[in-house]
Parts: C-alpha cells; sequence; structure tokens
C-alpha cells in the first residue's frame, strides 16, 4: 500500500512504545518463543518503521525471550517450477548458470514483508541454512532453533517449524492472514496424504558450484485460510489489534495439531508418496 494511503489511514502515528503496549495486551509469553509472520503496512503509519516494531517485538518479549521470523528466498530454485510470476522457458539456461549460491548473510527475502527482510541483518540474529525457506532467529534459543535445517523435507519433522513445536512457541500473524500461517505445513508432514515434488537448488560442493537435487512435498497453501477460519470457531486463537492491524496469537503445537486434524478430515484428496 502506498504510505500516503497509510497515513490516510491511520488515526494516530504508531510508535515502539504503542506497539509494545498492543502486544503486551496480546498476551505474549514473556520469555517466550514466538514465531512472527507480518505487514508493516496493515499496522498503519509507524514512526521508524520496521525497526520499530521489531523492537516492540523485542521489548514484549523480553531479554530472555526468542524472536523467529520467516526468510524465505524462494527465487534460489529452479525457474521450471516459477509461477509468480513465470519466465519464459529459453531464459531458463541462462539463470541456471548464473543463479547465485544462498548466503545466510545476504540473500534478501521473497515476499516475506519489511520486517522480516529487516530482521534478518540484525546483529545476534542467526539464519538457517535451507537455500528456499531459511529462517531467522534472535534470543536464546537462536542457535538450537537455526541449526542443522536439512534440505529435504524443510518443513518436516527436523525442521525449524519442528524444533517450535517441541519448545511450545507461540505464532503471532500480525496483521496478516492464515494464508502466511508456515506452521500449517508442518501438518502436512503428519498426515498420510503425500504429493512428493522433487526440487533443485544451487549449492556448493567441495569448493565447486552445482545444482543439487532434493526431495519434498507439494504445499497446499490454498487450504490455509480455510483452517484457520476453522480455528477461530475454537477458541483457541486470540484475536487484537496491534497498531491498525488485525492480529492473530495462538500455541504452534494447537494449530499444527488443529491443522493435521482438519486436513486428515478435509484435505487428503489427491496422490500419495512418501516424506
Amino acid at each position: 500500500m502506498p504510505e500516503k494511503n497509510v497515513v490516510e489511514h491511520t488515526p494516530t502515528p504508531r510508535t515502539a512504545e504503542s506497539l509494545a503496549q498492543d502486544l503486551r495486551r496480546m498476551d505474549l509469553k514473556e520469555g517466550g518463543v514466538l514465531l512472527v509472520h507480518s505487514s508493516l503496512s496493515a499496522l498503519g503509519w509507524v514512526c521508524g518503521n520496521a525497526a520499530a516494531v521489531i523492537h516492540a517485538l523485542r521489548t514484549a518479549l523480553g531479554h530472555e525471550g526468542t524472536l523467529v521470523m520467516p526468510a524465505h528466498s524462494g527465487s534460489i530454485s529452479d525457474p521450471s517450477g516459477w509461477s509468480n510470476p513465470p519466465v519464459p522457458e529459453g531464459w531458463w539456461p541462462t539463470i541456471r548458470e548464473h543463479m547465485p549460491v544462498f548466503d545466510p548473510e545476504t540473500t534478501p527475502t521473497n515476499g516475506m514483508g519489511a520486517i522480516a527482510e529487516q530482521f534478518r541483518s540484525y546483529p545476534g540474529v542467526r539464519r538457517s541454512l535451507h537455500p528456499c525457506v531459511s529462517f531467522t532467529a534472535q534470543g536464546p534459543l537462536a542457535d538450537g532453533i537455526t541449526a542443522g535445517h536439512r534440505l529435504d523435507f524443510s518443513l518436516g519433522d527436523g525442521s525449524p517449524l519442528a524444533k517450535l513445536y517441541e519448545l511450545d512457541a507461540q505464532v503471532l500473524l500480525l496483521g496478516v492472514g492464515y494464508d502466511s500461517c508456515t506452521c500449517f505445513h508442518l501438518a502436512e508432514y503428519r498426515i498420510q496424504y503425500r504429493n512428493p515434488y522433487r526440487g533443485y537448488a544451487p549449492t556448493m560442493r567441495e569448493g565447486q558450484r552445482q545444482w543439487t537435487a532434493y526431495e519434498d512435498i507439494v504445499f497446499r497453501d490454498e487450504l490455509f485460510p480455510a483452517v484457520g477460519e476453522a480455528m477461530d470457531r475454537t477458541g483457541r486463537v486470540r484475536l487484537g489489534l496491534v497498531g491498525s492491524g488485525v492480529c492473530r496469537l495462538f500455541s504452534l503445537c494447537s494449530g499444527v495439531d488443529f491443522a493435521r486434524q482438519w486436513l486428515e478430515k478435509h484435505g487428503t484428496a489427491g496422490d500419495s508418496g512418501v516424506g
């Protein structure tokens, strides 16, 4: 949204302090682990932009809390699978030859929003090493959450999402909808349904750049709004306003377990495989 429109729809400027107060009213666990998906513009005009939001999140979590965000970079992949937007097939050889290898320090995020993009470069932030679906984290548990992110089955057991499940993390949808709710992917791996997918990413092996194949499943993000709408009706989700943004806070464990049950009942039609 253009900044002029954001200003026009904001009754008073949002600040780091006012946003931190709003976040506290959402009942974030001080000292806990929080996975955040966010939209800066949804919060209204913020004095200090993304940096102010990150400061507010850190203030609400406290020094002992660990803040986690997605840092996905889907463009580090084979162009034959691109759809948003697709590129001409004649471009594929050039892209494959020149696609840079993922670098956790410099590779930008794609489609994660201004807050997640700024957070990845903050001091003390750790980033997992999956070339397409990495996560960033800052706080006492950051190293453990981001370590060992394997290439195959990228958001399943062994991923940062699975570690967040074990840590009883909370999920905050900060001005975004359930279509951005990454943790529901973990539920996709935990049901019988599988739709196998082979991806490719440029990697370094023994000092040589090469395209490496990995196994995964086709995600079904299109089902997530329906999952979330059903979960809203259960009372598991706390709704509130942070700035101008409608936000949702819930237990990641509860969200994954609910999504698993919903998908087993409503979303299991299709091919099966392994993963």
